[in-house]
C-alpha cells in the first residue's frame, strides 16, 4: 500500500499509543502480547477498533499495539529489534518482504501445534498463500489477507457508457482490443480521462500486465535477472498508448489518482483495493471488480499482510501461547478487517455470510488464487527499493519523456545493481 500522510499517521499513532497505555493490563503474571504494525489511515483506524474488541474480550492478556511509519522505517526498526533479540511478540509484515528479511535469523518459526490448538489449520488457507510463508520447511508467517490490484468503476458513468450488464455490474472484458474499447467508451462520457492511475509509480500496473504475459523476473533462486524484454516492452508500450490517447493522465501521482476518480474526471481507477472506504465515505456511486485480463492469463499484482514472530533471544512460552491465540482471534474476526477492502486469507471467513454481504468488497474475491507477489529478493516487496527503481525508470513513459525501450534499459540496469549488492541483513 502507499504511504499515508504524516499528519494522519501521527494522529493515529497518538491514538494507538494511548490505547496501548489504557487498554492493557500491567499486573505481573499476565502473558504479554506487544504488537507492531504499519497501518495508517483507514486501515489503522479499523485496526484500532478491532483491537479494542480484542482487549475487551481478553482482560487476562497484557496487550500493547504500536503503529510505526509505513515502509522502510518500519522494516528497519523491526530488523534492528530482531537482530538484538529484543523484538515485540508479534508484528505485521508484507508477505513479499518475508524471504528478503532473512527469516531464519530475524524471525522465530510459528509454533504450528499452538496454531492448531487455537483452531487454525493449514487447510484454512489457499495452498499458494500458505506455501509462501514456509521457508526451509518451517512456517514463518500466518497470512491475514490479500490486497490485489483491482478495477474501481463509477456506476453512473459506466452505465452511460453501456458497460454494465443487467445485474448492474461491469461486463468483463478480455484482450487488448476489448480493454481499449472499454476505456474509450468511458472517456467519451467523462470528456476527460477513462481511468485514473498513478503514472509516477506504475509498478503495480506494469507488473500486472507483465504477469498476464507470463513474464519471468528472476530465476528460481533469485540470483539472476531473466526479464523477457519483448513481454516487458509490450506491457510498457500499452501504458504509453493509454497516456498518448488520453485514456489516462500524462502525469498523476497517488493523490491525483484518488482525486480524479472522486471528482468524475475519470470513470474508472486502477489501484489497490484499500481506497474503498475513501469512496464510500464520499458517497461516490461506484463498485469494484477484478482488473481485466488484458493478456494471456489472470494475474494481478498484490501482496498480503501477515503475522510474524520477530526474533527474541528468550521467548516466553506463556507470551507465545497468548500471541498465537491473538493471531487466531484476528483471523476469525477478519471479516471486520475485510470491510476496508482486503480479501481475508482465512477461508472460513471468505465463505461466511458476513463477508459475502460486503459490497463491493466481496466483488473481486475470485482473484485471490491469482495474486502476483513481487519477485523474491532482499530489495523487493511493498515499499522496497525495486518499486522505487521502477518508478524512477517508468514514470517518464506516460509523460512522453522516456521511451519504453530506454525506460526498460534503465530499470534492468538498476535491478542488476541491486542484485549484485549483498543483502544488509
Amino acid at each position: 500500500m502507499p504511504p499515508y500522510s504524516p499528519g494522519r499517521r501521527a494522529v493515529l499513532g497518538g491514538l494507538l499509543g494511548a490505547f496501548a497505555l489504557t487498554g492493557c493490563g500491567t499486573l505481573r503474571g499476565k502473558p504479554k502480547v506487544r504488537e507492531w504494525n504499519l497501518f495508517g489511515g483507514g486501515d489503522g483506524a479499523r485496526l484500532l477498533q478491532i483491537h479494542q474488541q480484542y482487549v475487551a474480550e481478553h482482560p487476562d492478556v497484557a496487550f500493547q499495539a504500536h503503529t510505526l511509519a509505513w515502509g522502510p522505517p518500519f522494516y528497519t526498526k523491526l530488523a534492528m529489534s530482531a537482530a538484538g533479540g529484543r523484538a515485540p511478540e508479534v508484528a505485521t509484515m508484507h508477505m513479499s518482504r518475508i524471504k528478503g528479511f532473512s527469516p531464519t535469523t530475524m524471525l522465530d518459526p510459528i509454533p504450528v501445534e499452538l496454531l492448531n490448538a487455537a483452531g487454525i489449520q493449514q487447510s484454512d488457507f489457499l495452498p499458494a498463500t500458505w506455501d509462501r510463508c514456509v521457508v526451509d520447511g518451517k512456517l514463518y508467517a500466518v497470512p491475514l489477507d490479500q490486497h490485489p490490484f483491482v478495477l474501481y468503476y463509477n456506476t453512473e458513468i459506466c452505465k452511460k457508457a453501456g458497460l454494465l450488464g443487467p445485474d448492474g455490474k461491469i461486463k468483463p472484458v478480455k484482450g487488448v482490443t476489448a480493454f481499449l474499447d472499454m476505456l474509450r467508451a468511458v472517456k467519451s462520457v467523462t470528456g476527460k480521462y477513462a481511468v485514473s492511475v498513478d503514472t509516477t509509480s506504475p509498478w503495480r500496473l506494469w507488473y500486472t500486465l507483465y504477469g498476464q504475459l507470463e513474464g519471468k523476473f528472476f530465476n528460481e533462486d533469485s540470483t539472476q535477472l531473466v526479464l523477457d524484454d519483448a513481454k516487458a516492452l509490450e506491457a510498457l508500450d500499452l501504458i504509453a498508448k493509454l497516456a498518448s490517447e488520453g485514456l489516462t493522465p500524462r502525469s498523476a501521482n497517488y493523490a491525483a489518482l484518488v482525486a480524479q476518480f472522486s471528482n468524475g474526471d475519470a470513470g474508472m481507477s486502477f489501484n489497490g483495493e484499500w481506497e474503498v472506504t475513501t469512496y464510500q465515505t464520499a458517497k461516490l456511486p461506484f463498485s469494484m471488480a477484478p482488473f481485466p485480463v488484458v493478456y494471456d492469463v489472470p494475474k494481478f499484482q498484490g501482496d498480503s499482510h501477515t503475522f510474524v514472530l520477530p526474533h527474541q533471544s528468550h521467548r516466553n512460552a506463556d507470551d507465545t501461547k497468548a500471541t498465537i491465540e491473538y493471531i487466531a482471534w484476528m483471523l476469525k474476526h477478519s471479516a471486520e478487517w475485510a470491510a476496508g477492502g482486503h480479501i481475508p486469507a482465512y477461508q472460513p471467513v471468505v465463505k461466511s455470510t458476513e463477508y459475502l454481504n460486503l459490497k463491493p468488497q466481496a466483488e473481486y474475491r475470485s482473484v485471490a488464487p491469482n495474486v502476483l507477489y513481487d519477485p523474491d529478493a532482499w530489495f523487493s516487496g511493498s515499499g522496497a527499493q525495486l518499486e522505487n527503481e521502477a518508478a524512477a525508470a517508468f514514470s517518464g513513459i506516460a509523460s512522453g519523456q522516456a521511451t519504453p525501450k530506454a525506460a526498460l534499459a534503465q530499470f534492468k540496469a538498476a535491478t542488476q545493481k541491486l542484485l549484485d549488492t549483498p543483502s544488509p541483513v
